[in-house]
């Protein structure tokens, strides 16, 4: 068989399987020869060669048939040397060799055995963020792709992450699931290009059946991961396999990421996690304390001190977590009961910090920011929408996260009247619950001034 005949049957096969899988799996082929009705391709690693022969075999015999070439059969065989790509830069002295990756090489994070479904407090802020987690690990036709959690920290996005992984791993243990943050993935991907072993890196990160990403912000501004993972994020698309992705902010928000991910990461389902009520809060206190006192038997704990934490700690389950882990190792080594007292002795820099004021100040600087106008024109006179809008936003923040009257707001807005301040605040208020835009701008907002 002439090499034009294997020419005109690729350009068939690209229509075929699509441009991500051709220039994957098929455009590395290399036809040596035709022998006794069997066509055999060289291939540069046996991972590609047994990924190509389970998964394309069939369609590449087929398409070669249909150009009449005499093949009844195709073999894929590793190529006694790999050609190096033609580059100016110099080569290593000694570049090392990737041996073919098997599943259970995957180059992944490892797993946190505490972070399941069971362990998992589910509350309003969280329950859709929790079922959706659920649905996809349950493994099935994936009804929405990617799965994307967003949320500010000590929430539970990397919580559910390890949830999902742990619990498509026990339902499918055949499943090739990898777990990573976005900056593994951009180390893993520098490393190829350093080692030239960008083969091996696609060939990996496209065989999976579930890619979990966390931390996705990370890639932002790092355009040759932001390609890189743009085209392994289609390529896994096309096979129908499952993506779950998080981030601390919606995808929209995420400053100099292209605006093509972006795209495709709000082509799936886009759940975000609340911060925590004081209903969720206290759950979690005494989720964590029954655990707690079958560690410590014996240690007395005093009515109230759960409720106080859940209403004094409220940015951060992290802190809230840590800081019960503290007060039950204090009062174990000082061999006191845990009382409100010894709650406010042992917590005092938590507490404090926790007390943290925002101010007028604070705020109107945070929402020029993010609007990118200047913080004069927000106190200044000027009316135009562009300007007013974030300055209603700013007087809605100020009423929501200060002590300071309306009156007084209205003063750190240029002298205006306490009336006006109020129709902002209100206004604000009716936004939210028709403009998702707004709501989220506030959302966000309030989550960093409270950081």
């Amino acid at each position: 068989m002439k090499n034009d005949t294997w020419g005109r049957v690729k350009q068939q096969l690209l229509e075929s399987v699509g441009r991500n899988n051709f220039a994957n799996w098929i455009e590395p082929l290399e036809l040596t020869k035709v022998d006794n009705g069997v066509a055999v391709f060289s291939v540069p690693t046996s991972f590609m060669a047994n990924w190509v022969s389970r998964n394309f075999a069939d369609t590449i015999l087929t398409h070669l048939k249909a150009a009449n070439a005499p093949a009844s059969r195709v073999e894929f065989k590793v190529a006694a040397h790999q050609p190096q790509p033609a580059t100016s830069e110099p080569k290593p002295a000694a570049a090392p060799v990737v041996a073919p990756v098997e599943p259970a090489e995957l180059p992944g994070a490892p797993l946190d055995a505490r972070f399941t479904f069971d362990n998992f407090v589910v509350g309003k802020p969280n329950e859709l963020a929790h079922a959706a987690a659920r649905r996809v690990a349950e493994g099935g036709p994936v009804t929405f792709n990617p799965l994307f959690l967003y949320g500010g920290v000590g929430l539970g996005k990397t919580h559910l992450m390890h949830a999902i992984a742990h619990e498509t791993r026990t339902r499918n243990p055949e499943l090739r699931v990898l777990y990573l943050s976005a900056e593994q993935f951009m180390y893993r991907f520098v490393q190829a290009l350093r080692d030239r072993q960008m083969i091996d890196f696609k060939q990996i990160f496209r065989s999976v059946d579930v890619l979990m990403v966390d931390d996705v912000q990370f890639i932002a501004g790092k355009d040759s991961t932001q390609e890189e993972f743009f085209h392994t994020f289609n390529a896994l698309v096309d096979q129908g396999k499952q993506i779950i992705i998080s981030a601390d902010r919606a995808p929209g928000e995420i400053k100099n990421l292209e605006d093509r991910i972006k795209s495709r990461l709000q082509c799936g389902l886009v759940v975000d996690l609340h911060p925590t009520d004081y209903e969720l809060r206290l759950g979690i206190l005494q989720t964590k304390a029954e655990a707690y006192r079958a560690q410590y038997s014996g240690l007395q704990f005093a009515d109230g001190v759960l409720e106080f934490l859940a209403h004094r700690i409220s940015t951060n389950v992290r802190v809230l977590e840590g800081a019960l882990m503290r007060l039950f190792a204090f009062a174990s080594l000082v061999g006191r009961e845990i009382t409100l007292d010894l709650t406010q002795e042992c917590l005092a820099d938590i507490l404090k910090q926790s007390d943290r004021k925002v101010t007028v100040e604070e705020i109107q600087r945070k929402v020029s920011e993010h609007y990118a106008i200047r913080l004069s024109d927000m106190i200044g006179p000027k009316r135009v929408r562009s300007i007013a809008r974030p300055r209603q936003v700013a007087m809605y923040l100020a009423k929501q996260l200060t002590s300071r009257s309306l009156p007084e707001i209205g003063r750190r807005f240029g002298g205006r009247d306490h009336t006006t301040v109020m129709h902002g605040v209100r206004r604000i208020e009716e936004l939210k619950g028709t403009d998702s835009q707004i709501a989220d701008d506030v959302e966000m907002l309030r989550r960093a001034l409270e950081a």
